[in-house]
């Protein structure tokens, strides 16, 4: 299998991405709001295997100090094959010049982070609105 890559969201299934986000048990991320996240986000990842997404990334950046990786997903199918290195590669590459990049892990998965250069922060904090999301990320 060869990935490859594209940095837009031109021409993307929506109705696809969905479908990734629903194979890792994101249930919540309908066609709208995935559309909407993606559109708000300035650099992206989408991951193709021929003309098939199988996963994606996304990030928000001021351009200069500061951004943050959301969204790091890769289809059930296709995951442990490294396409959620690639992706993560191909986003710090598009942000290579930002002194600062934060990140959230999903639990359980902070160890695929490491692997990539991330360290946990003395001073990160969050505030959910989902109280099941609170229990799960805050102290």
């Amino acid at each position: 299998m060869k990935v490859s890559f594209s940095n837009s969201i031109e021409n993307v299934e929506w109705s696809r991405m969905k479908e990734i986000y629903r194979s890792v048990g994101w249930k919540n991320h309908d066609e709208e709001k995935v559309k909407k996240v993606f559109q708000s986000s300035n650099v992206v990842a989408v991951a193709y295997d021929e003309n098939k997404i199988v996963g994606f990334g996304r990030a928000l950046s001021d351009g200069v100090f500061n951004a943050a990786i959301y969204d790091v997903v890769v289809d059930g199918h296709y995951q442990n094959k490294g396409i959620g290195q690639q992706i993560i590669e191909n986003l710090l590459a598009q942000l290579d010049d930002i002194s600062c990049v934060h990140l959230v892990s999903t639990a359980g998965n902070e160890e695929f982070y490491r692997k990539a250069g991330f360290r946990k922060m003395k001073t990160g904090m969050a505030r959910y609105l989902n109280p099941a999301l609170e229990e799960e990320y805050l102290e």
